[in-house]
């Protein structure tokens, strides 16, 4: 059957120059090396986002739980609330015997106190004398 110019099917012939037969399997061949590059890139930037959404997501699920004390807390931390709650006890004790009239002094203070009391006692001795004397003075009529 004669073939007409208009119709294509497998037993179809075409002629064409091998420089154009390079030239088009050059082109397509750099279209599907343009097309993988665009694929890898889209896929890197892919990556990088789901990445950065992990990174965004675990921030601020550290920014809100960490100051609630809901992922734990630095040993420094642990030590300062240990120190906290062992102040606060002491002053709290320190509290109730001031409330009972209990104060707590120190060994130079109370050193303190004990010279005073020797000096007053002294001194109201010594007034005592100057008392009956004056009374004596006063009995005799001088």
């Amino acid at each position: 059957m004669p073939q007409d110019a208009t119709e294509l099917n497998d037993g179809t012939r075409f002629a064409m120059p091998v420089r154009n037969l390079i030239t088009i399997v050059s082109a397509v061949a750099v279209g599907v090396g343009a097309g993988c590059g665009v694929q890898e890139r889209l896929n890197l930037i892919e990556t990088n986002q789901i990445l950065v959404k992990s990174d965004l997501e675990k921030n601020t699920e550290f920014r809100i739980k960490w100051p609630r004390g809901e992922l734990g807390s630095l040993p420094a931390d642990s030590e300062q609330f240990m120190l906290i709650e062992h102040l606060s006890k002491e002053f709290e004790m320190l509290s109730t015997e001031l409330e009972r009239g209990q104060a707590p002094f120190d060994r130079p203070q109370a050193l303190t106190l004990q010279f005073y009391e020797k000096r007053i006692a002294a001194l109201e001795r010594k007034l005592e004398d100057v008392k009956d004397i004056i009374s004596s003075m006063k009995a005799n009529g001088k």
